[in-house]
């Protein structure tokens, strides 16, 4: 669970101890006593939530619910989708490229969901006018896929630039859903031939779903580049029989 989602839950069990403790007072039910219902109520709501999180795969995931803002329904997407921003007009898209396999390694997955998204050219997330949801904090170049029977997925965008005054890498977000296992994220797309892409900053990479370095090729009249991705490798409360 996300923070808000947590307030929010917290705060419906408050609301439904408080009742019950103040109908206990009214009725004088002396065969329960209020104050232990208070407290043992009190702990249920401060343990319960933490449970549920304990069991999701991946760990908390600030903003992976956007994974379910598609357009367009799980079942009816392709394995390619073409972002906003992707354009051949003077410009070289970038296309990548990849299968997603199981835990074991070697099985192709297939119905596997994939969410992309990244900053514009400028290193800004921007969003279109009346863009709601998780939309305008990413902003609007995002895309969804689901892997077809051999495991395969493909989308092509523009490259995206580093955030302004900061040293990060320039970078693709991208957050999975598994058909039977909640959504979790994976390692960034990264460009292996960018700069601030550091020795260090290489060695502090986590590889969940494996590397998310990319090598491009320029094949003309676009780059290209390939990354296959392994479900629940390096990914914390992943169980493989899921």
């Amino acid at each position: 669970m996300q923070t808000q989602q947590l307030i929010q839950h917290r705060t419906r069990i408050f609301r439904m101890i408080m009742i019950d403790y103040d109908i206990s007072r009214e009725n004088h039910n002396h065969s329960k006593n209020p104050r232990s219902i208070l407290i043992n109520l009190l702990l249920l709501l401060l343990t319960f939530p933490v449970f549920g999180q304990d069991k999701k795969a991946g760990g908390p995931c600030e903003g992976c619910e956007a994974i379910y803002e598609s357009s367009v329904p799980f079942d009816k997407l392709e394995m390619l989708a073409k972002l906003p921003d992707a354009t051949w007009n003077g410009k070289k898209p970038l296309g990548i490229n990849g299968v997603v396999y199981k835990a074991d390694g070697i099985t192709p997955a297939a119905g596997v969901i994939l969410y992309v998204y990244h900053t514009d050219e400028t290193g800004h997330y921007t969003a279109k006018e009346g863009a709601k949801g998780w939309e305008k904090r990413h902003g609007s170049i995002r895309g969804w896929m689901r892997t077809n029977e051999k495991g395969e997925y493909k989308f092509v965008t523009l490259r995206p630039a580093p955030y302004p005054g900061h040293s990060d890498p320039a970078h693709i977000h991208i957050t999975i859903k598994e058909p039977t296992l909640n959504e979790y994220y994976i390692d960034e797309y990264l460009f292996d031939d960018d700069p601030l892409l550091t020795t260090d900053k290489r060695a502090k990479l986590e590889n969940r779903g494996g590397s998310g370095i990319l090598k491009l090729k320029d094949v003309g009249t676009m780059y290209k580049a390939e990354r296959p991705i392994y479900l629940g490798k390096n990914i914390p409360n992943y169980q493989s029989n899921q």
